[in-house]
């Protein structure tokens, strides 16, 4: 599987790299080397009966559970624990600066 200098160009083109001739035909041969260092040992595998995957967890189409209310704390238990509270709400200190309600 070699690229030919106008895959490379197509390729410099696309990432907005300038190649003239000469570093053109560098670049080629110089990609064409890591492809085939990179795949030489992928390809001495036989892959002819395995078939193509296109996600890496498969037929997975599903990974959330069902969306179902459990029971948890009630607004006053939560609140029991709480160093301060008003109404409904936990009361933390005031970030804004003086002058705030406390």
């Amino acid at each position: 599987m070699a690229l030919s200098e106008n895959d490379v160009r197509g390729i410099a083109d696309y990432a907005r790299i300038a190649l003239d001739g000469d570093e053109l035909a560098e670049m080629t041969q110089y990609l064409n080397g890591a492809i085939e260092g990179v795949l030489a040992p992928v390809l001495q595998y036989g892959q002819a009966d395995v078939p193509p995957t296109f996600h890496p967890i498969g037929d997975l189409s599903n990974v959330m559970g069902a969306d179902v209310p459990a029971p948890g704390l009630g607004i006053d238990e939560a609140l029991l624990d709480a160093p301060a509270a008003r109404d409904r709400y936990f009361r933390v200190p005031s970030i804004l600066g003086e002058g705030e309600e406390q």
